[in-house]
């Protein structure tokens, strides 16, 4: 299997590098598209994040629109979509814990209608003291 170290440059190696326009230029694109991000982009191609900003700077199609682009850190990127999907998760559980209480209130009238008797307001009643209790047991 082929090690990273195998194709390590040196410094030198690297500086003679020459990389094409139209290749920058579909790098640029893709990080535009959100496909590819600049740190990875810097790693994977082994140059500098300064000399990716640079080609955003050249290549930018939103540049000479005169529009801002905004780069997230990875980190904040991916912290902001774990927040979304827990979010989301969060949501799923508050909305199956109302149909939960739903379906309990509505038996509850059901019970109510059915026996004449008005639960809701017994369920807030303290026991009496005879239940409970162990009078009229024999021992």
């Amino acid at each position: 299997m082929a090690k990273l170290e195998q194709f390590k440059q040196t410094r030198q190696e690297r500086q003679n590098r020459y990389f094409s326009e139209s290749f920058k230029r579909s790098k640029v694109e893709e990080i535009e598209k959100g496909l590819i991000g600049i740190s990875e982009l810097a790693r994977e191609y082994e140059v500098t994040r300064t000399a990716v900003y640079k080609w955003i700077y050249k290549y930018s199609r939103m540049r000479k629109r005169k529009e801002r682009m905004v780069f997230e850190n990875e980190s904040d990127t991916k912290k902001l979509q774990l927040m979304k999907e827990k979010i989301r998760e969060l949501e799923r559980i508050i909305g199956q814990k109302q149909i939960l209480i739903d379906f309990q209130q509505k038996v509850i009238e059901l019970a109510e209608e059915e026996y004449k008797v008005d639960i809701k307001k017994k369920f807030g009643e303290k026991p009496s003291s005879g239940i409970g209790t162990n009078e009229g047991s024999t021992e």
